[in-house]
């Protein structure tokens, strides 16, 4: 499988630089190995997407293991339901590609032959991700406008990422997969209550997605202890550091420790 050009939607065919349909649009291949598939008329920013400072904090937070019971079950339920004879997964939104390869790596120990792309709008998450994690294949994309062709993915892994839902009808295979992680009520509580003044638990209702069934739920909750400044590098790494004011800034980024909980939904769909 390759990809599709964003501008005339025609197959891209890969040289050793770049990759180009047969309208000769061309996107050129970063040395880091990912290409740039967003063509310049279609981005809302000079540098849309996650900047360095939230990457950098994700990174830090990430490696350090607090989510890691989140991404070993992500990668076993990839592992589990995506269809064996569509091998290829997508990650959505998959930022500094932390959970990408994980997936990749599980799906790799069930097929040698299967494939996981990684998908974001952030150039700069993109950047890190190809140069760490050389077995996926990574670009900077918009999620609403997927670079695939329709019917080719056995599977997309949605972590909190936006796409329309007739994206992905199109391009995941019948009967393919769509895992999605959402936050469940008591998600990063003790964080949000020092944030707002009225907490209100996430929504915990299954979404909707148009001509995909739910297949299956599971919830993944834990109580996170964190210490010598986690708890700030998890602050920047979510839309709530827009609100925190610079007292519970600088209080986090002291604090010898800080328990928060952890509270994932884990949604499985199935392409009818």
């Amino acid at each position: 499988m390759t990809y599709q050009c964003p501008i005339c939607q025609q197959s891209l065919s890969k040289s050793e630089s770049y990759f180009r349909c047969e309208n000769n649009h061309q996107f050129d291949i970063a040395k880091e190995g990912y290409v740039n598939l967003t063509p310049a008329n279609q981005k809302r920013s000079k540098a849309p997407g996650d900047n360095a400072e939230m990457m950098q904090a994700r990174r830090r937070f990430l490696e350090l293991g607090h989510y890691s019971p989140l991404s070993n079950r992500i990668a076993s339920i990839c592992s589990d339901v995506i269809r064996t004879d569509t091998p290829s997964l997508l990650d959505i939104g998959c930022g500094e590609g932390y959970y990408t390869a994980q997936v990749s790596s599980k799906l790799r120990q069930k097929d040698k032959t299967s494939t996981t792309y990684g998908l974001d709008v952030s150039k700069v998450a993109i950047r890190y991700a190809a140069k760490r994690y050389p077995n996926c294949f990574f670009s900077v994309a918009s999620s609403h406008k997927l670079p695939f062709p329709d019917n080719s993915l056995g599977a997309v892994l949605r972590i909190y990422a936006p796409c329309k839902d007739s994206e992905l009808y199109r391009c995941i295979a019948p009967n393919g997969a769509l895992i999605t992680v959402t936050p469940a009520a008591r998600h990063l509580y003790q964080l949000r209550e020092r944030i707002y003044q009225d907490v209100r638990l996430h929504d915990s209702q299954p979404e909707l997605i148009e001509d995909f069934e739910l297949e299956s739920e599971e919830s993944i909750s834990y109580t996170m202890s964190l210490e010598q400044g986690d708890a700030f590098d998890l602050l920047q790494m979510t839309p709530f550091a827009w609100k925190a004011g610079d007292e519970l800034k600088q209080e986090l980024k002291s604090a010898s420790t800080f328990d928060c909980e952890a509270d994932f939904t884990v949604r499985v769909y199935r392409k009818r």
